[in-house]
């Protein structure tokens, strides 16, 4: 129901806002906050990605421990724009338009802008987790038109792989989503942010 789905994005932004607000004196600490509201909205609302039979025996979202140096406050860097569709499971495919580049220590990263009505800053990654420990499609650190939003200084974005999480395709396939481009895609182990459960 659209109701739903706005009490669900209401409540995202409201997790990422004490996230951004807590993260200055306890950064342990807000990520604890943040993780167990969104373990709440997954048990408990209508608009869960879960599917329903999956809901009564939800223990909780995994993740890995806090890791307080996979926080980086990085500027971003200007690119040439460049129009893509992004890919989904589904089959849909989602406009984006290429806005910069943002530098991690594992190597830069494209960040996207949603190229349709309202538009918003995307910023998923698929690293070499994906398939074992985390979900094969990769995994979003950003998505604004969903309330994922850590701040961030004019020109500047706060990327955090503690908030990382999976798109709600990893849990239903009900749901379609994009999928990180070719160009987000890392050779390395990011051992950050959600997982897929053991077992």
């Amino acid at each position: 129901m659209s109701l739903d789905l706005l009490d669900w994005r209401r409540s995202t932004i409201e997790l990422y806002r004490a996230a951004r607000t807590d993260a200055h004196d306890d950064p342990a600490g807000a990520l604890g906050r943040f993780r167990a509201g969104r373990d709440r909205l997954f048990a408990e609302h209508p608009e869960s990605p879960l599917a329903a039979a999956d809901r009564a025996g939800f223990k909780g979202l995994a993740y890995w421990p806090y890791d307080p140096a996979l926080r980086f406050d990085v500027e971003v860097e200007p690119a040439a724009p460049e129009h893509l569709a992004a890919a989904s499971l589904g089959g849909d495919a989602y406009p984006l338009r290429r806005i910069g580049v943002v530098q991690v220590p594992f190597g830069a990263l494209e960040v996207y802008w949603i190229d349709t009505y309202g538009g918003g800053v995307f910023l998923p990654f698929r690293d070499a987790t994906a398939g074992q420990a985390t979900y094969g499609a990769g995994r979003y650190l950003l998505d604004t038109v969903k309330g994922a939003d850590l701040g961030g200084a004019p020109g500047r974005l706060i990327v955090d792989f503690n908030y990382a999480y999976h798109p709600s395709c990893a849990y239903d396939p009900r749901w379609s989503c994009p999928l990180a481009p070719r160009a987000n895609w890392m050779a390395v182990e990011v051992d950050a942010g959600e997982r897929l459960r053991a077992g």
